[in-house]
């Protein structure tokens, strides 16, 4: 029997690679629903390879584009918050949640909502509403996957262990292509040399994020979110060669480790087949031809990101969507050039500073509180930028 999928946020890169994985094994897999923000032709092409039933635009003004180009199939064109979440809560029993940025939380929570698989490459979903989310899938049976690499790594080490024989988890960090730069450096990177990661392919918002490192700050909170474990037992180990992609120690001293070749189709492979394994096209590790593993502490001091996160982790309340929001207008107007690399964290701190919304009781705090917060450091860049 074919799994029934549904991808949200087809046209991205986890979206795409879970697309290739699909086309590789099409008997074990039925494409139910496709969603894209803007890419009408992606979202059309995909849709008519794998002759999905349901293609969603976010944006309703394309919606007459993308039904001219579905035109004389059985796909139907929709556009949309209400479409999104039909996508996400419909036939489908295992939804890829691929949408980045707060943009996602609504269709993802609607899949959790409906008892669904989901596989979560959307961060920014836990870390702004875990709590919400952990609740609602408990209440509804949902089963929650994680796609990003440290937390299926993590997930997969995991196993059949209860987590009360855990010590620590050990998420590892690349270090971004600025690891080795000054602070001097830094201030002068440009957006051109933050899209360039070292080892992974990624969209340009999360490609900053790794550069500034926000990105394993909000990969903590996640992690405290999917695994139930506090701030002091969750440890970031920069490892640059992306070949352990996260670790467990538990109380007997013991450590396991996953270790794979930087190609985010395994992790997404690992969820898609779960509980059962698919062959990928994934480069197999040769670890005599890689010889050394290397490990580092991170820089709190050229890295003010990870500290910034951990404070909104064990501030708790609204702190982590404040932490969210304000860094996704920050990086927003870096790539416009609107503030420098170093401007991004700092006013990160400031709008946190700044907060003082109480903690989030429904989805519509998250959002409210998220929508405020985009005003609030549009100020601040405002300031910068002058």
């Amino acid at each position: 029997m074919r799994r029934k999928v549904a991808i949200l946020g087809a046209t991205g890169s986890v979206g795409k690679s879970t697309l290739d994985l699909i086309g590789r094994s099409p008997e074990r897999f039925e494409v139910c629903a496709l969603t894209a923000a803007v890419n009408v032709e992606a979202l059309a092409d995909a849709a008519r390879k794998t002759g999905a039933r349901l293609a969603v635009i976010s944006d309703p003004s394309l919606l007459p584009q993308l039904e001219s180009r579905l035109a004389g199939t059985h796909t139907r064109a929709a556009a949309g918050p209400d479409a999104l979440a039909e996508a996400a809560a419909g036939e489908a029993d295992w939804v890829m949640a691929a949408i980045v940025g707060c943009a996602g939380l609504e269709p993802v929570m609607a899949a959790v909502e409906a008892g669904r698989t989901v596989a979560l490459a959307n961060k920014e979903a836990l870390v702004t509403a875990g709590a919400l989310m952990i609740d609602a899938a408990k209440r509804t049976g949902a089963t929650i996957l994680p796609v990003d690499s440290e937390h299926n790594a993590i997930f997969q080490c995991l196993g059949a262990n209860r987590l009360d024989q855990v010590s620590r988890l050990i998420l590892t960090a690349s270090g971004g292509p600025f690891r080795g730069f000054s602070l001097d450096g830094m201030r002068a990177v440009t957006p051109e040399q933050a899209v360039a990661h070292p080892n992974w392919s990624m969209g340009a918002k999360i490609s900053v994020d790794s550069a500034t490192m926000m990105n394993k700050g909000l990969e903590l909170i996640e992690a405290h979110h999917l695994f139930g474990l506090p701030s002091d037992r969750i440890d970031i180990l920069v490892h640059a060669e992306s070949v352990i992609h996260s670790m467990v120690e538990f109380i007997d001293g013991s450590v396991l480790a996953q270790l794979g070749s930087a190609d985010m189709r395994i992790p997404i492979a690992h969820t898609l087949a779960y509980p059962e394994r698919m062959e990928t096209p994934a480069v197999k590790l040769d670890l005599a031809k890689l010889g050394t593993l290397s490990f580092e502490a991170p820089d709190s001091t050229r890295f003010p990101a990870l500290a910034l996160a951990r404070h909104a982790l064990e501030q708790g309340g609204s702190a982590a969507i404040v932490l969210n929001a304000a860094n996704e207008v920050a990086v927003a107007s870096f790539l416009a050039r609107r503030i420098g690399f170093s401007d991004i964290t700092q006013l990160v701190g400031e709008a946190l500073e700044r907060n003082r919304a109480a903690a989030p009781q429904a989805i519509a705090d998250v959002m409210e509180i998220d929508r405020v917060t985009r005003i609030m450091a549009d100020d601040l860049v405002a300031k910068v930028a002058a």
